[in-house]
């Protein structure tokens, strides 16, 4: 006697009842990458593109404290905040000019000795040797360090009364009770603090870039009696040199938008020989409220930046092809 069943075979997964299959939609290969920078896009619209647009609506108007409550309506002035800053028989024209000097000899200062400071330490713990391992840990450690925690300790040993800086110095006989947040001192006050933040990143990246280099051609050069610095100066600057054109680039933008060192370090009170572009900028948009000229010279130093930026791409890009 043979049984036959009669339950129903349920459809394999993915067809319908009638036996049809299911078309799952597919991503074409030439939009996946679309699709993972889309999130990226979409923050970098928000947080960047927009409020500088915004910022640049605002230098074409006269947004001052009387207008700060319906800005809105704050009267549109054309080019008239452009030609208050750049007016350089004003005072406001004498006051930028003299804070683009000051940021542009901090700049480069604070670039070329850490690029220096760097380099330096990442020959030194290239070789092998005890506790390499350990002094490569130290001197991250200013960087690691949060903003805040690194700049407070330099205000704290730089204080006129019971900073370490002025007790040092008395001990070895130099003078103390030195102002060196106030007058003149202040911009080396600020030079050093900056330098201590950016060294290591740039150790860092020199360390990273030496790895590439062969240590083949040191001991070929060795052999061929070049010295320490000869195969400094011919092998490793020169094959350093496309990690250092971006290190550089990096560090000189990073410095001269720096606003937390000099504010942290000096508050609101900065003196003229640390007032730094950025600082300018924030007195006249937040202590003066006069949000139109602070976004007329932002926009003013964000032009000056791209055609730095600009500038120092095609000179290396073309030193690169030459060479």
């Amino acid at each position: 006697m043979t049984v036959t069943s009669t339950a129903s075979t349920a459809p394999p997964s993915g067809t319908e009842p009638n036996g049809s299959r299911t078309r799952r939609p597919r991503i074409s290969k030439r939009s996946v990458p679309y699709l993972l920078l889309a999130p990226a896009l979409f923050f970098e619209l928000l947080v960047h593109i927009v409020p500088m647009l915004g910022g640049l609506w605002m230098s074409f108007l006269r947004l001052n404290q009387f207008f700060l409550r319906e800005w809105m309506s704050a009267p549109f002035t054309g080019l008239q905040n452009y030609r208050f800053a750049l007016d350089f028989d004003g005072a406001a024209g004498v006051e930028l000019f003299q804070s683009f000097a000051v940021t542009i000899a901090f700049a480069v200062i604070t670039v070329g000795v850490s690029w220096v400071m760097g380099l330096a330490a990442a020959l030194f713990l290239q070789r092998s040797f005890p506790g390499r391992t350990l002094l490569r840990g130290l001197f991250l450690v200013p960087y690691a360090l949060p903003i805040y925690t690194s700049v407070m300790i330099w205000k704290f040993m730089l204080d006129r009364s019971d900073g370490m800086v002025n007790a040092t110095l008395s001990d070895l006989g130099l003078g103390g009770e030195r102002f060196w947040l106030l007058g003149n001192n202040a911009f080396l006050s600020l030079t050093v603090t900056a330098i201590w933040r950016l060294w290591p990143f740039a150790f860092l990246a020199l360390m990273a870039g030496l790895q590439s280099i062969p240590t083949d051609i040191y001991d070929a050069a060795a052999v061929d009696g070049a010295g320490l610095w000869q195969q400094i100066r011919t092998i490793t600057v020169p094959m350093l040199q496309p990690v250092s054109q971006v290190l550089i680039l990096v560090l000189f933008l990073w410095t001269f938008n720096d606003f937390n060192v000099p504010y942290l370090l000096f508050n609101q009170a900065v003196p003229s020989s640390a007032n730094l572009i950025s600082i300018h900028i924030y007195q006249n948009s937040f202590l003066t409220w006069n949000f139109g000229l602070g976004s007329a010279m932002s926009t003013l130093l964000l032009l000056f930046l791209l055609v730095i930026t600009a500038g120092y791409l095609m000179l290396t890009s073309r030193r690169s092809r030459n060479a």
